[in-house]
């Protein structure tokens, strides 16, 4: 028997803030569920505070039983230094999801605008508003990095469901076309 509806977790992974938001799917309405983030203190051991991430991200998955975990990839700057600390903070996360059993699915931050928004150029306010109108919710979030976790769950709700033609559907030139889709032409 399939479960009524599912919980998605998306994280925009930090390491001293982590934005997270969780969406319910049913049938094919998105609900928001929460968008928020984690705060970690920047003067706390490196280390420490990478387990507390792992603690944190844990208990979000015990609290909300989501059904799949999304996260944010990386984005490639120039600070090697920062790189190095979000990898970790998103690997701990990472971790903590496939320690609770799901299966973890990564975008990049042009895939997850590209995917709300239709532009993969589009800035935060664009996807935030477009989220508004996705999920039908007025109030701003005090951290873009909850909104932007909130876009990395939709954005995977989107990538699995079908939203999209199936490769079954390609057709063979326009013949195959109008063969496998008579109803939208109209003969004179």
């Amino acid at each position: 028997m399939q479960k009524a509806s599912k919980i998605i977790l998306g994280i925009d992974p930090g390491t001293v803030i982590m934005g997270y938001g969780l969406i319910r799917i049913k049938g094919a309405a998105m609900q928001l569920i929460e968008m928020d983030v984690l705060k970690f203190s920047s003067k706390q051991d490196a280390y420490e505070r990478l387990a507390n991430i792992h603690h944190r991200v844990s208990q979000l998955i015990r609290t909300h039983k989501p059904d799949s975990f999304a996260i944010e990839a990386p984005f490639f700057g120039k600070n090697v230094q920062s790189m190095l600390k979000l990898g970790r903070a998103q690997g701990v996360a990472i971790a903590a999801a496939m320690h609770a059993g799901l299966d973890v699915c990564e975008y990049s931050p042009r895939k997850i605008k590209q995917s709300i928004t239709g532009n993969g150029n589009a800035d935060k306010e664009q996807v935030m508003k477009m989220l508004q109108h996705l999920l039908q919710f007025s109030q701003d979030p005090k951290h873009m990095d909850a909104s932007d976790a909130l876009a990395v769950a939709v954005c995977h709700h989107f990538q699995q469901s079908n939203m999209l033609p199936s490769s079954s559907s390609k057709v063979n030139g326009w013949k195959d076309f109008i063969t496998k889709n008579p109803g939208r032409f109209k003969l004179k």
